[in-house]
């Protein structure tokens, strides 16, 4: 029995191994633990007692940044929607070269992964998780023809060494184990150990610090995050108060300092912070008032939020004009050739990285035929429609190329696998060439059909075929 086999036997069906409980095995830290994403999108000093925090699990993901921040809510959805119109082939490779792409009845499982469930419901869940949590994990319901998603942060990375039981993860023949699942929801029964091959992993961005664990696109731009919410709360604010100014107060020479702090800590309580922003101050006698804030026009506060917007994006691999930023919406962004040119830019260095890697992961949860691979079919996805225009250019190229070829004399098989593979070691040639190549006289006249009827005899008295000559 292998050790995979000897860790699930152990664990399977079983709680979690205390600390010091003696199991020679690691698992790598949420990421939920790391410091950095500890941060709260505003400090408490600008927004008191009632301050909003990015909380560090996967909930507090959900309903502060994807359910809380808009920007962040364009971008997802538009990864989404595009990510998951993309369906499950096989693909054939004929000398380490792709082929065409076919179906089969192993297909099922992703087309129908659970009751209900389509492949975009799959591709939407999993390009969901791998948005907010960095991870994605998908695993196959024992004994039937089914897939579950895991969510990612009950889900833990279990790996081990033989050589260095201390180190672990970090040896260098560390082994990943499996996926341990604790479920932590109301009435679980138990936690469970999944070997490697019962979990398809998603992590198309891993984390330099971890060897298996992927990272969240949101983690670099958090603290763009906060800025572009506290930049909503102050236009709500803004416009929630009136539209009224912030003030400068001064005081008479009278007052004393005594006076002056009891003056000032209930002016703080009372005005400090987005939440109090633009209230309008009642003021006794002896105090001057001067207007100091400036309007959202004079703060140009558009391009200021713009501005951070356009980071979000950048962050995402989404150009700000398939999204619709107001950065992306202006002069030559609009532009026929510009607009496809960020189109391109989008299916080819994000979307298609991501199908390729997702077809990669979700292999391990059925069975591909010999000298294929699981892939992706863009096709008939109506965002990259014009790339299928590209693709007729291409195939009339194909086409004269193998005319070419043929009138050449090469076998029409060989050319046509030579093409499609972009090796022309595969072409045969049949041994004919065209007549423009031959020398003269060393092509033979074609022979005269036989007459039907008897052949006459020769006549003696007939012209000699000499003296013709």
């Amino acid at each position: 029995m292998g050790l995979l086999e000897k860790v699930a036997k152990t664990h399977r069906g079983q709680r979690k191994p205390a600390q010091g409980s003696g199991k020679k095995s690691w698992s790598e830290p949420s990421f939920w633990d790391l410091d950095r994403l500890r941060w709260p999108f505003l400090s408490s000093t600008s927004l008191g007692s009632e301050r909003e925090q990015i909380e560090n699990d996967f909930e507090g993901y959900v309903q502060h940044i994807y359910k809380g921040d808009g920007p962040i809510f364009a971008l997802m959805m538009v990864r989404q929607l595009v990510f998951s119109e993309a369906r499950f082939q096989f693909r054939r490779i004929s000398r380490g070269r792709p082929g065409d792409l076919f179906g089969d009845k192993a297909l099922s499982i992703l087309e129908k992964p659970w009751t209900n469930g389509t492949t975009g419901d799959l591709l939407s869940r999993m390009i969901q998780d791998v948005d907010l949590a960095g991870n994605a994990f998908v695993a196959r319901v024992p004994g039937t023809d089914r897939l579950r998603r895991l969510r990612p942060d009950w889900v833990t990375i279990v790996s081990a060494s033989k050589s260095e039981p201390a180190l672990y993860g970090a040896a260098l023949d560390a082994e990943l184990l499996g996926y341990y699942y604790s479920p932590r929801a109301p009435g679980a029964a138990k936690d469970t150990l999944l070997l490697p091959h019962e979990v398809a992993h998603f992590a198309p961005i891993p984390d330099p610090i971890a060897q298996w664990r992927g990272m969240s696109w949101l983690t670099p731009v958090l603290r763009e995050i906060s800025s572009d919410l506290a930049a909503t709360r102050h236009k709500l604010s803004f416009f929630e108060h009136g539209a009224t100014p912030s003030l400068a107060v001064k005081l008479d020479a009278s007052v004393t300092p005594e006076m002056f702090q009891r003056f000032k800590a209930l002016m703080d309580e009372q005005h400090q912070g987005a939440d109090n922003a633009y209230r309008t101050l009642y003021l006794g006698g002896g105090a001057d008032v001067t207007p100091l804030t400036m309007d959202l026009r004079q703060l140009d506060f558009k391009n200021t939020q713009g501005a951070g917007e356009s980071r979000l994006a950048a962050a995402a691999g989404v150009p700000s004009t398939i999204v619709g930023f107001s950065e992306g919406l202006q002069g030559s962004s609009l532009n026929a050739g510009n607009y496809g040119s960020a189109r391109r830019r989008f299916a080819d260095a994000t979307m298609r990285p991501l199908w390729r890697n997702v077809a990669g992961s979700l292999s391990s949860l059925i069975e591909v035929p010999p000298g294929a691979e699981l892939w992706f079919d863009d096709r008939d996805i109506a965002f990259l429609r014009d790339d299928r225009k590209d693709s007729a250019e291409i195939q009339q190229a194909k086409a004269a190329a193998i005319r070419q070829l043929v009138d050449a004399g090469y076998e029409p098989k060989s050319v046509i696998a030579a093409i499609e593979a972009e090796d022309m070691t595969l072409l045969k040639h049949t041994g004919l060439y065209s007549v423009q190549l031959q020398p003269p006289g060393t092509t033979a006249a074609p022979a005269e059909p036989a007459p039907s009827g008897p052949t006459p005899p020769d006549d003696p008295s007939g012209p000699d075929p000499a003296e013709e000559q």
